[in-house]
């Protein structure tokens, strides 16, 4: 750790005004215990305030090298007590001989000196204790400051870990459910699975183009969404169809990668896998008092028993808008009329 006083400009200008206002209350004090006020007090004053004020600021390096090499309190209160007993010699001495040096003509010096050396002592040792807990105090600064910083860095490092497995989660799923799809139409419709394979290397290199956790803008994100739902469209045709009611304004929004893609895997999964009739998945996206609204809704046949699902998708949508936003995202989900809606809700800021 740098010396605190001296690395900081504005600590350095606010220590010697401290020193000023320190050394006119003691000649102040001195004064009033000599009687009367002496020429006598100037070099002393003087003397005292270039003394012990550099005696304070060299007094860090000591202190660091005790806090670090001493193994417990007491080893710390000794090795304090003698610094100070040091720095309060060294600061009498010097005043001592050092202030008739500048006006050799006073007389009445040593008379000063005698009659205000107790107060000198009770003066040097509060200074030097307000200089201890200066630099504990800035001590303890830096420690939290560094903790602070360790722990944010931790809590990235956590972070990125859960929004990189929380991802691996998605694209193998839907990789799955791909390949599962291309290899029935390889028999089936053979014309149909190459155009529903390149479609899918598409959509595969969109994915792992965003390998890292940057936010994308919604116009990206849509453009993805429609090539996955083109390639769940080959597969399934006439059963499958698509609306969409987006505000142009809301585009530019950036949000987090693929954090849509898990809910219309859910549109598809439980809409047009467990439906005999046309389903229709709906987007409508729009801005309103500060969040972006993304409303995805699909019609469902209302089975006695249906499929259920784990609820992995969903979870991971909940969890990443937490990590990236806090409580100011949420994401909810309604059943009605035979209609499944997922709404989410992005502060469109950011």
């Amino acid at each position: 750790m740098k010396h605190p006083i001296l690395t900081d400009r504005v600590r350095l200008i606010v220590w010697w005004l401290v020193w000023l206002f320190t050394i006119v209350g003691q000649t102040l004090l001195y004064n009033f215990a000599y009687g009367r006020f002496t020429a006598s007090s100037i070099p002393d004053a003087i003397v005292s305030f270039v003394t012990f004020s550099g005696i304070g600021l060299s007094l860090w390096y000591p202190f660091r090298f005790i806090i670090t090499a001493s193994k417990n309190s007491t080893g710390v209160i000794v090795n304090n007590l003698l610094a100070g007993i040091a720095s309060i010699s060294l600061w009498l001495l010097i005043t001592r001989y050092g202030a008739p040096l500048l006006l050799p003509a006073l007389n009445d010096f040593q008379d000063y000196w005698v009659s205000t050396f107790p107060y000198r002592i009770g003066t040097g040792i509060f200074i030097f204790v307000l200089i201890m807990l200066a630099y504990y105090l800035f001590l303890n600064i830096y420690n939290l400051t560094a903790k602070n910083a360790k722990a944010a860095e931790l809590e990235n490092l956590v972070r990125d870990t859960e929004l990189k497995m929380l991802r691996s989660q998605i694209n193998p799923h839907f990789l799955f459910n791909s390949l599962n799809s291309i290899s029935y139409l390889t028999i089936t419709d053979p014309e149909r699975a190459r155009e529903m394979l390149i479609k899918l290397s598409d959509f595969m290199r969109y994915a792992l183009s965003k390998k890292d956790e940057q936010p994308v803008t919604l116009r990206s994100e849509l453009e993805n969404l429609r090539l996955y739902l083109e390639i769940e469209k080959v597969r399934f045709g006439e059963r499958l169809s698509t609306e969409e009611s987006i505000e142009e304004k809301c585009l530019e929004i950036k949000m987090p990668v693929m954090i849509l893609q898990p809910l219309y895997e859910n549109a598809i999964k439980h809409g047009v896998y467990e439906s005999t009739e046309c389903v229709s998945i709906k987007t409508k996206v729009a801005c309103n008092n500060g969040y972006l609204e993304i409303i995805i809704s699909n019609n469902y046949e209302i089975n006695p028993s249906p499929v259920k699902g784990t609820g992995t998708g969903l979870q991971n949508v909940a969890r990443r808008l937490d990590i990236f936003y806090g409580k100011k995202a949420y994401i909810k989900t309604t059943k009605e009329n035979g209609v499944y809606t997922a709404s989410l809700f992005i502060p469109s800021g950011g």
